[in-house]
């Protein structure tokens, strides 16, 4: 099993669903899981754990999944959608990108340049200026407080600091769900970050840092428009 799969699962769901699609990343992640174990028993990995090579998986495929999701819609906003894992590994990008790199690497004085850990960058391709940076991963405890240590990164230069920084999440452990009492993961969100936005049909208590996934869009219109 592989990407393409999984592609093929979500428009599935956007043909069933429609706009609501991605309430249903949750559902789709658990149908998922069973044919990548078909896949997995006729070539096992040598330690015979279906579930550490699943993780990986997933956490690799859901971040091309959100970028799959959003980058349609993103484009036709006149910006671009780059895996942040592009940037990090290739030594000879082409100058777009290698511009793109530097206008999101993190200045550690006589320690280097350095890119923060994101999933998903969106960017101006005429001035390769940042608009936002998004970590997108199942459950918040798998990155959320490293997350808001970039976001914190980023605000300490002037280069940087007007980078928005979101959390994309099916939050399968319910972090977000209530406002008050609030979980820690949720605080991180709430204080540090810019937003984090949900991919689920679960009842959350929303804010204006914490969404469901339908509003992404709209924010980054309003994002887009506040800069002109």
């Amino acid at each position: 099993m592989d990407f393409e799969d999984l592609k093929k699962l979500y428009l599935k769901k956007r043909e069933q669903f429609g706009a609501e699609a991605y309430k249903h990343i949750s559902e789709l992640l658990k149908e998922a899981k069973e044919l990548h174990k078909e896949d997995w028993l006729k070539h096992p990995t040598p330690n015979g754990d279906h579930e550490q090579s699943w993780r990986a998986f997933k956490g690799k495929n859901l971040e091309k999944l959100v970028q799959y999701i959003i980058t349609e819609e993103v484009e036709e906003l006149g910006l671009k959608v780059i895996n942040g894992n592009r940037l990090e590994r290739s030594r000879n990008l082409p100058m777009e990108l290698s511009q793109v790199k530097r206008n999101l690497a993190i200045d550690y004085g006589e320690f280097g340049l350095h890119l923060p850990d994101v999933d998903i960058i969106i960017y101006h391709p005429k001035s390769y200026k940042i608009l936002a940076a998004i970590s997108s991963k199942v459950t918040l405890r798998e990155r959320i407080a490293q997350t808001g240590y970039w976001k914190l990164k980023l605000l300490q230069d002037e280069a940087t600091k007007h980078i928005r920084v979101y959390f994309v999440t099916p939050d399968e452990d319910g972090t977000l769900t209530y406002k008050k009492p609030a979980k820690k993961g949720r605080a991180i969100v709430e204080v540090d970050l810019d937003g984090s936005y949900i991919l689920t049909e679960e009842k959350i208590d929303e804010s204006e840092k914490v969404k469901l996934f339908e509003y992404f869009i709209d924010d980054l219109k309003r994002l887009l428009s506040n800069e002109k």
